[in-house]
């Protein structure tokens, strides 16, 4: 899927109702760059849930906390994460913690921190809280399924597993980290494996979602396809 520039004015000014947009799907799907996108094209606030487990595990570094930990836990109920800059700015407990959340620490733990039932739950609380407050389109692997079950709009975006690899490969490489195709590949099979068989918020498609293949399409086609569906339903 081949990234093009964003447009620089909303196509819709998302305040005249309060929008609930939530995309699923798979790791290299492509639902991040769609999300934010589209979140661009509406004037909503882009919701990042990966970006909330990210902090809850810098919480966990912080505290040196493991995983599973009850106190850590506690930390999730009382702290605060929230959005800035229609998403592009990580907030916890009024901090910016934007950078840290990408730190190899973080990288390392975050998938441990995010496992956890007890974490699941309080995220699900924050992100609603979010979703309350305006109008959003929130991305991640359970958005159509357990935090917003009533969203005005679902989408699930899959591609095929090569495809998805293909990506990964492409931005790993612009990070300089050397690997192959294959195991890259084999990464998103285990991931893929984790996520849809965890027993706790699995990865799943929604009944009502609308399914979105993007292995042949670009970003902008997705975009635009999401976008048109909103616009018809208006």
């Amino acid at each position: 899927m081949e990234k093009n520039q964003p447009s620089a004015q909303p196509v819709i000014a998302a305040a005249a109702r309060q929008l609930t947009i939530a995309i699923d799907g798979p790791a290299g799907s492509g639902k991040s760059t769609v999300a934010r996108r589209v979140a661009e094209k509406l004037g909503c606030l882009y919701l990042d849930s990966g970006a909330m487990y990210r902090a809850v595990t810098v919480l966990a570094i912080r505290h040196k906390l493991p995983a599973g930990s009850p106190k850590l836990t506690a930390l999730v109920q009382e702290c605060h994460i929230k959005f800035a800059d229609n998403g592009k700015t990580v907030l916890l407990d009024s901090e910016d913690v934007t950078t840290c959340i990408r730190t190899p620490a973080v990288n390392k733990q975050v998938a441990d921190v995010a496992k956890i039932p007890e974490i699941r739950k309080e995220i699900v609380k924050h992100q609603q809280r979010i979703g309350a407050e305006g109008s959003i389109v929130a991305e991640g692997r359970d958005l159509t399924t357990i935090v917003f079950p009533d969203a005005n709009f679902k989408f699930y975006l899959d591609a095929s597993v090569t495809e998805r690899a293909r990506r990964r490969l492409a931005e790993l490489r612009s990070q300089n980290v050397q690997t192959t195709l294959d195991e890259v590949e084999a990464e998103i099979r285990m991931r893929d494996e984790k996520d849809t068989s965890r027993e706790h918020s699995p990865l799943r498609e929604a009944e009502d979602a609308i399914v979105v293949d993007t292995t042949h399409k670009t970003i902008d086609e997705v975009v635009n396809f999401i976008v048109a569906q909103v616009q018809v339903s208006r």
